[in-house]
């Protein structure tokens, strides 16, 4: 059986979710914002050394809540994290979130990556990221842009910009596995001096190219990582329609790791705060330990196609500080 995408090939063909995203071109930064039709059960994971994420604890297994109503990826740094509370606004006004008597609380686990230093304008005296989350909400739908958008839109590599990143697979089961990804890393996303992938191996069709695998490949400890310390960092969801506990989720997100692993080099640095998410949404059955393994697959491989399809899409603009994939060998 060949391997196929979903009909867009984006996480939103798991059914049931949506992603918005606003940006602003001039503060080269935005925010990317995951929501469900109703309540996902989620998971998370933190790999990097660096991390900067809000509502992170509760995804534990043994907490009391036991859904999320949206999940945000933002730039900014800490700053970043002020997205959740607009997203927050915007689910409150949905009359969205856990019920605690009367009251609703909109669940809204973030993470942000740092793009401060990238040549945006960051003279802000208002912090500009709340307003972000909430049009980021406002623009949820099933297709969405990769690339320069959201919370990609200011993303770097080592060697090329950065983007928003989303691929998606549909098991033989009839399960689909969908990974949505800001690609932000020290490291790089490309072999060498190259065009070619590291994630080429995984790649389905031409969905990035289609350059197949580097011919030679560099002394592998002379991996080429940013200049700039503290200026990375690569955050994703993975999502799945299966039905799956908590426990479930957070060994789905481990599991997309390896993804960041097989597309980025080198990944998981004490310099970047890598954290991956996990949704179900529980629209299929619960999977046997053969269809767990084989979710955990599925996600590795389709977070390393989002972060090689996001490095692809990203397009050039006046004042980048490293060439867009395309601008460089397109």
């Amino acid at each position: 059986m060949t391997t196929r995408t979903g009909p867009r090939n984006l996480i939103t063909d798991v059914a049931g979710l949506r992603v918005g995203q606003a940006e602003d071109h001039a503060l080269r930064s935005g925010v990317t914002v995951l929501v469900g039709d109703v309540p996902l059960v989620a998971g998370v994971h933190v790999m990097g050394g660096a991390p900067g994420t809000r509502e992170t604890d509760l995804l534990a297994p043994d907490r009391a809540v036991q859904a999320v109503d949206a999940l945000v990826l933002a730039g900014g740094s800490a700053f970043g994290l002020d997205a959740a509370s607009g997203v927050a606004d915007g689910l409150r006004a949905m009359k969205r979130g856990f019920a605690v008597g009367e009251v609703r609380v909109p669940i809204v686990p973030a993470a942000i990556l740092f793009d401060l230093l990238n040549g945006g304008d960051k003279g802000w005296t208002l912090n500009p990221y709340r307003a972000l989350g909430c049009a980021a909400l406002a623009a949820a739908g099933e297709v969405f842009e990769i690339g320069t958008a959201g919370a990609g839109t200011g993303a770097t590599t080592a060697t090329l910009k950065g983007g928003i990143g989303s691929a998606s697979v549909v098991l033989p089961s009839g399960v689909t596995v969908g990974a949505l990804v800001a690609v932000n890393a020290l490291g790089s996303a490309t072999v060498g001096e190259g065009p070619h992938f590291w994630a080429a191996p995984f790649e389905i069709g031409d969905e990035f190219g289609g350059r197949g695998v580097a011919r030679t490949y560099p002394d592998p400890m002379s991996a080429p990582t940013k200049l700039v310390q503290h200026a990375n960092t690569t955050i994703g969801i993975v999502a799945t329609d299966a039905r799956l506990t908590q426990a479930q989720c957070t060994r789905l997100a481990v599991a997309a790791h390896d993804g960041l692993a097989r597309a980025l080099v080198p990944s998981h640095t004490l310099m970047d705060g890598d954290a991956i998410f996990a949704a179900a949404t529980g629209a299929r059955g619960v999977p046997d330990t053969a269809g767990e393994v084989a979710l955990g697959h599925a996600a590795a491989c389709v977070m390393a196609r989002a972060v090689a399809r996001g490095v692809f899409a990203a397009r050039a603009m006046a004042g980048d500080a490293v060439p867009a994939w395309a601008a460089r060998f397109g």
